[in-house]
């Protein structure tokens, strides 16, 4: 599944061929997503784009009167292509824009959504979000102070959307790792020195993925067509059986909140 930084990378890569551009008419194939297409964006046409913005792992795009608001599922991608490229099977959505090039959605397991709202305050997938994580609203005195009455394991606790967005699986996994911190712990056993370092160590991880332009998985492509690398800079994630780079032992594997989770038991306390 695309996570916050894949998502980002789509951002920059669609925004600089939609801000100013104007949305010429929307076709949709097939409209049958997680949800069905809104049929506002499939009446859309000769509509101006103000902004491409995200919200956690929701795409923004901004029109002058309301959203287009895009979740790319499980297997969902974006691509700018000329106007003249022939759809595939699983090439659902295309906006065709003004100056010829369209921004073509692709999903094969139909798991993504493109939903329409007038205004993202009323927009109920959006509702009681948490911060995020990139944010100043996200810091180490935050997530001590919500952490202190939660039993929840510490893995799954920063995975929900309502203390932080965007932290899936990969990047829990890898950031705990990194701040030296069992999965399986309870959230209220975060010492305030771990609750900064872990902050600070989710901040860093998703920057560096960012700057890779995210973490190439089997589905996900940039909308130019081009991988990420920070696969190739993972620590734990999805390595069980292999030596823990940073002591030899092996790392091992549980299910936490029926995800796998990857650690070093040697050295994550």
């Amino acid at each position: 599944m695309p996570e916050l930084p894949e998502v980002e990378t789509s951002r920059r890569g669609i925004e600089p061929h939609l801000a100013g551009n104007v949305i010429h008419y929307v076709e949709v194939r097939n409209s049958r997503l997680r949800w069905p297409v809104s049929e506002q964006i499939m009446k859309l046409s000769d509509k101006r784009v103000i902004s491409v913005q995200r919200r956690a792992k929701y795409l923004l795009i901004e029109l002058s009167d309301g959203w287009i608001i895009v979740h790319l599922g499980m297997s969902g991608s974006l691509r700018i292509l000329l106007h003249d490229s022939p759809p595939a099977k699983h090439d659902h959505i295309d906006l065709v824009m003004a100056d010829g090039k369209i921004l073509r959605y692709t999903d094969p397991r139909r798991f993504g959504a493109w939903l329409w709202s007038q205004s993202l305050e009323e927009c109920s997938v959006l509702a009681h979000l948490g911060p995020e994580p990139l944010s100043d609203l996200f810091d180490g005195e935050y997530l001590y102070t919500l952490a202190r009455n939660k039993r929840t394991a510490i893995k799954p606790w920063i995975m929900d959307n309502k203390v932080v967005v965007g932290v899936g699986n990969i990047y829990a996994n890898e950031a705990l790792y990194v701040a030296h911190i069992l999965p399986e712990r309870p959230a209220h056993s975060l010492t305030q020195e771990e609750a900064h370092l872990l902050a600070d160590t989710i901040k860093q991880i998703l920057r560096r993925s960012i700057e890779q332009g995210g973490t190439t998985l089997k589905d996900f492509l940039q909308s130019d067509g081009k991988p990420g690398y920070f696969a190739q800079e993972l620590f734990v994630y999805g390595k069980k059986g292999e030596s823990c780079p940073m002591c030899g032992e092996k790392i091992d594997s549980i299910k936490l909140g029926q995800r796998s989770t990857f650690f070093c038991r040697q050295c994550q306390h």
